[in-house]
């Protein structure tokens, strides 16, 4: 029989906020947390904006050595990973620490770590290249050092499928739980690609904003909008086993119940325009639930021309008419687009708006697209009994995936 699994605790790093509170107060408050780069001095570059992570310290979390050799996207994954583990009360030691696997994904790894390293060879030779480059650039990095700083040592992994590792990463943790590869997931996804490679990359793709008013740039199912800012943080939740969870006296925060994930086999970097396959991943959500009890959508809903309109005709495939009735909002018209981090946070927000009631806005949705003409909850926050939300991913390469939140019913 397949084990129920649940949500005990969660912790983030975001342009918002450092941690999950904070970044839920803003967010419900319709803040932005897009402004111009200071990371790095973007004077040549087509695109000045993004959306970063400000005052973070990773000595809060980390000790110097460990913060010295860890990327950027590797502290944000630490400093959240062990805010989850605080909020879920998990205590790992000889009794439990190989029933707890750790699973965070990322979708361009260590960036930063790799440009600073290319210039050291440049300028000063190979010699001088630092003997941590390949641990700090890799992407399993994030995974392997909440390993090593918690002593967790069941399943380690990292995954990358682009824009929806977030949610992939928690739909596989929910799997294996689910199959009883493990009573407890520490799972979520970092990224941090605020970098003049990562900015330049994806300008010259051509997939991000050129507006020159930061905190409007970002504009989900506006006929204006022109593409999604680059976001950075990281988000980790902790999931586990009910029986587990109950045993040892867990504050239940929602359940997971279901996971769906397709492939568009269309285009490296453009979604199936009828959004078939999306609403395929949709649908296979929400297997064992009533596409009729879904209360809330958490849309990808990057600002993309392309995207936004074909997740409206997704949605519309998988619900039908009542598509119009479901409210529906993207939080990166706030947080800009965390990339890998982008659906463990989109995941919390649906926590967040089951337990608290609210729905937070989609801001700067000002001229509405007439392809896109659901309720996407423009501006202003508003309250909602939501017992059943989704949350939608997608990226580069045609992932497509979902995953299902439920309130947990206390049974």
């Amino acid at each position: 029989m397949a084990n129920r699994v649940v949500v005990t605790g969660y912790g983030a790093v975001t342009p918002l906020g450092l941690n999950v509170e904070d970044t839920w107060r803003s967010l419900i408050a319709g803040a932005s947390g897009v402004g111009y780069i200071s990371l790095f001095d973007a004077t040549d570059f087509k695109v000045k904006i993004a959306a970063e992570v400000r005052g973070f310290d990773p000595l809060v979390y980390l000790d110097p050595a460990m913060a010295r050799r860890n990327d950027r996207f590797a502290q944000f994954a630490l400093t959240a990973g062990l805010q989850a583990i605080e909020s879920a009360g998990l205590k790992i030691d000889d009794t439990n620490r190989y029933d707890v696997g750790v699973l965070i994904g990322s979708g361009v790894g260590g960036l930063e770590s790799l440009t600073q390293q290319l210039d050291i060879l440049k300028t000063r030779g190979p010699a001088r290249v630092s003997p941590f480059l390949v641990p700090m650039m890799i992407a399993d990095s994030a995974a392997s050092q909440v390993s090593i700083k918690t002593g967790i040592r069941g399943p380690n992994l990292g995954l990358i499928s682009a824009c929806a590792t977030g949610t992939d990463v928690l739909g596989v943790a929910y799997k294996m739980i689910r199959w009883g590869d493990a009573e407890a997931m520490v799972a979520g996804g970092a990224d941090a690609a605020v970098t003049p490679v990562g900015l330049a990359g994806f300008a010259q793709a051509g997939a991000l904003s050129r507006n020159s008013e930061p905190q409007k740039a970002s504009r989900p199912f506006d006929r204006e909008r022109d593409g999604f800012i680059v976001g950075e943080g990281a988000a980790v939740l902790v999931l586990e086993n009910l029986d587990y969870a109950r045993s040892r006296g867990a504050d239940i925060i929602a359940e997971v119940i279901g996971y769906g994930a397709t492939s568009d086999a269309y285009h490296i970097t453009q979604p199936m325009e009828n959004g078939e396959a999306a609403a395929k991943a949709i649908k296979r959500a929400l297997d064992d639930v009533e596409p009729d009890e879904v209360d809330y959508i958490n849309a990808h809903g990057t600002s993309t021309p392309l995207n936004d309109a074909s997740e409206t005709r997704a949605i519309k495939k998988a619900f039908g008419d009542r598509a119009y009735e479901i409210p529906i909002s993207s939080v990166k018209s706030m947080l800009g687009h965390m990339m890998g981090a982008a659906g463990a946070i989109e995941a919390i927000v649906c926590c967040k708006v089951i337990n608290e009631g609210i729905i937070p806005p989609t801001v700067n949705l000002d001229n509405p697209d007439p392809e896109c003409d659901l309720d996407y909850v423009p501006h202003v926050a508003r309250a909602g009994d939501v017992k059943i939300a989704i949350s939608n991913s997608f990226g580069f390469g045609g992932h497509n995936s979902v995953i299902a939140v439920g309130r947990y019913d206390g049974q």
